[in-house]
């Protein structure tokens, strides 16, 4: 390389280099003061913190301190200020109370106290600041409160005077009307010391106990005892409210007069004690005001009420449905009267139970008719059942005249009429059936049973011209006298029932009488009940079955301890064995009498009280028991003498004469005679008991010719082994005997 460019080449270098150093010179000087100028500030910053650790903070945690010590004694001084004003204020008011209890301003001495009271209640109220005397001032409190309480009854008892008979005397009630003389706040003594009693929260006790003595001796008398009048006697200072008994006087007064009597009393103590002028009772409720008549309404209302629906209301509730349009002057006196205590502010609200109670009549009717009906009926059943009617298909029963059929039966008619041929119309059979085919047979019934199908005719009758729910109850109270009947008169009468066959029977009789009329008593009434009752549900024919089977019941057991007795009887006969001796004979013989007796006697108490066909279907069933066991004891015989033979032929000739006088089932004698013609028919061992009487008598030749090769009246009887057994033991073991023998078979 050319060194003379080597060298230009350096020289370049060299100028760049100086320019360059030129101007970096200044920045470097300005970078050093800078880093001069922080060290400074830097040192500057570490003495002004060593001078704020060392000398502020020291100084600036005494005031801290000093501060939190001024801040906690302001606040003691504060607190121990406003207990001294409380302190002062409780002080002023007891002082200021005492002042105006002094001058008989009740109110202002009530209000003083409750002002105290309040006072007391913030100095108790301060956590962690308790007082000794706090206790005291309490005390203080209590014993000023009930000297105010004490002054106020003194003077209460003056302006509300009750005077209680101890025994028997006259109650009267003493208002004082004077005014005060020095409470000139207040425009009267009884407005001064009901709102002191109401400022100090006593005034709800003191009308409840006045509420509680108005209730039990002025206004329940004068609900309940319809012969007391309430008299208000006007005096100068006073007025005096008393009774006056007048005589005489209905068992049940009318609401109206007993609403009349309330109306009086409640105005003359709206007037002369509760209306007054009655300004606000606390100082901090400005809005509240208390009304004294509805203070005093509240607490006697619902008890007052209760007793006019149970003492009063009740009783005015109609028993017929023809008197319930009538009752719409109830309903209105009603309102009328919740109307007067409205407006003397004893009662407020729209709706009351007492209103309630009238406007819901029909439903307490139907109640009121139901619970009748069921008494009625029950008194019935516990009546005595022998006290009879006869009843007969031609006897017209004393029942009430069902109204025509509405229009729901002659239009199904006239359906029926369009939808069938004429020549399907009439299908009436020539021959007619006997006005009396459906009638019950001639019998007697119970009195009480007639009566009892009396009234649940004319339950239906009230129920058909009744509301639909009105209705609906009294339909099914008719039922549930059947359901009663079914459950009571078995029990009442069980014992009675048992022992005595006559009633045994009337009660069949009462059954079947009761299941004749269940049979259409429903139909009757289909079309003139309500339309749900129309549907189907209005039918008692599933009565009919259980009374029925009642009856049947009752009158079988009576039968069974009757055929008890009878077989008892007969088993003193002594098998009828031995009549030759006098003992066994005069046994047997007793034994038929008592049987015969007894069959008489019960065909006297059951003579023209069983229909004639149940009579003799009894006593046809009595006596062919009584004949059954006699065969089967005298064809058990082994051995039969011939004086045997005739004294048991003499038994059973006593039997076969009497047994047919049992069958008597009318009074008329003459018409009695195809009854005991008929015997057989009641008595299916009756020929069985004449053919045995034959063979006691006959010869062997006549019993053969009676059995007459198994088709004789004799065969038809008794069977071969039962006859070839009575020949055994009537006749001797002899060649006769054995040829008589071999022909039955």
């Amino acid at each position: 390389m050319d060194p003379a460019n080597n060298l230009s080449i350096s020289g370049e270098v060299c100028n760049m280099m100086n320019k360059k150093y030129n101007e970096f010179l200044p920045s470097m000087q300005s970078a050093e003061d800078l880093v001069s100028q922080v060290d400074c500030l830097s040192n500057n910053i570490d003495l002004l913190k060593s001078t704020i650790e060392n000398e502020v903070q020291r100084d600036l945690n005494v005031a801290i301190a000093e501060f939190a010590e001024l801040k906690q004694q302001l606040q003691r001084d504060t607190l121990v200020l406003s207990v001294l004003k409380q302190l002062q204020e409780f002080d002023t008011a007891i002082k200021e109370y005492n002042t105006a209890l002094l001058e008989k301003k009740y109110v202002a001495a009530a209000r003083h106290l409750e002002k105290a009271r309040r006072s007391l209640k913030m100095l108790e109220s301060r956590r962690g600041f308790e007082l000794k005397v706090l206790k005291a001032l309490g005390t203080e409190l209590t014993m000023q409160t009930q000297n105010m309480l004490y002054h106020l009854g003194e003077e209460w008892q003056q302006l509300a005077v009750w005077k209680l008979p101890q025994s028997k005397g006259v109650t009267e009630l003493h208002l004082c009307t004077k005014l005060p003389e020095k409470d000139k706040t207040a425009s009267s003594a009884v407005a001064s010391v009901l709102q002191a009693f109401a400022v100090l929260g006593e005034l709800n006790a003191k009308l409840k106990l006045f509420g509680r003595l108005l209730l039990k001796h002025i206004l329940k008398p004068l609900i309940t005892y319809p012969s007391l009048h309430p008299v208000v006697d006007e005096q100068p200072d006073a007025i005096v409210l008393r009774f006056e008994s007048v005589e005489p006087c209905p068992e049940h007064p009318s609401p109206m007069e007993v609403f009349s009597k309330i109306r009086l009393v409640l105005s003359a103590l709206h007037q002369h004690l509760l209306d007054v002028p009655f300004n606000d009772c606390v100082e901090e409720e400005r809005d509240s005001k208390v009304e004294l008549t509805e203070a005093l309404g509240d607490l006697i209302w619902e008890e007052m009420s209760d007793c006019l629906i149970q003492n009063c209301l009740v009783y005015s509730i109609p028993t017929n449905s023809s008197k319930l349009e009538q009752y719409v002057e109830v309903i209105k006196s009603t309102e009328d009267f919740e109307k007067a205590l409205k407006s003397m502010r004893f009662l407020r609200g729209d709706a009351t139970d007492l209103l309630k109670y009238a406007r819901n009549v029909n439903s307490h009717f139907a109640s009121k008719k139901c619970q009748d009906v069921i008494v009625a009926a029950r008194n019935l059943m516990t009546s005595e059942i022998h006290n009879t009617v006869k009843i007969t298909p031609d006897s017209s029963v004393t029942l009430p005249k069902l109204p025509d059929p509405g229009a729901g039966d002659r239009l199904k008619m006239q359906k029926a009429s369009q939808t069938l041929p004429k020549e399907l119309m009439n299908l009436e059979s020539e021959t007619k059936l006997s006005q009396h085919t459906f009638s019950l047979p001639a019998c007697r019934i119970s009195v009480s049973v007639e009566k009892l199908l009396e009234l649940a005719y004319q339950t239906l009758l009230e129920a058909a011209a009744s509301t639909d729910q009105c209705c609906i109850q009294l339909f099914y109270s008719v039922r549930n006298i059947f359901h009663l009947f079914y459950d009571v008169v078995p029990t009442y009468h069980k014992e009675n029932l048992q022992k005595l066959p006559q009633l045994a029977a009337i009660q069949h009789n009462n059954c079947m009488y009761i299941a004749h009329h269940l049979l259409t008593l429903g139909h009757q009434f289909r079309y003139r009940l309500t339309s749900v009752l129309c549907d189907g549900a209005a039918t008692f024919v599933d009565l009919v079955p259980g009374f029925r089977r009642l009856g049947i019941e009752c009158f079988l057991a009576q039968m069974r301890a009757q055929k008890g007795e009878l077989l008892e009887r007969l088993s003193n006969a002594r098998n009828f064995s031995n009549m030759d001796d006098e003992e066994n004979y005069s046994a047997a013989n007793k034994a038929v009498r008592q049987v015969l007796h007894q069959l008489k006697r019960l065909g006297k108490v059951w003579q023209d009280v069983l229909p004639v066909n149940v009579y003799c279907k009894a006593m046809g069933t009595l006596l062919n028991t009584t004949l059954t066991e006699i065969i089967s004891r005298i064809t058990a015989l082994e051995d039969i003498s011939a004086e045997d033979a005739d004294r048991l032929h003499s038994l059973c000739r006593t039997m076969a004469e009497e047994g047919p006088q049992v069958f008597v089932p009318l009074l008329e004698e003459g018409k009695n005679k195809h009854y005991q013609e008929e015997v057989p028919v009641y008595v299916p061992k009756w020929m069985t008991f004449k053919e045995l009487m034959m063979i006691l008598q006959a010869n062997l030749q006549e019993i053969v010719d009676r059995w007459a090769d198994g088709k004789g009246p004799l065969a038809t009887e008794f069977s071969p082994s039962e006859v070839k057994s009575l020949v055994r033991a009537l006749f001797q073991n002899t060649e006769r005997r054995a040829a008589a023998l071999a022909k039955i078979k």
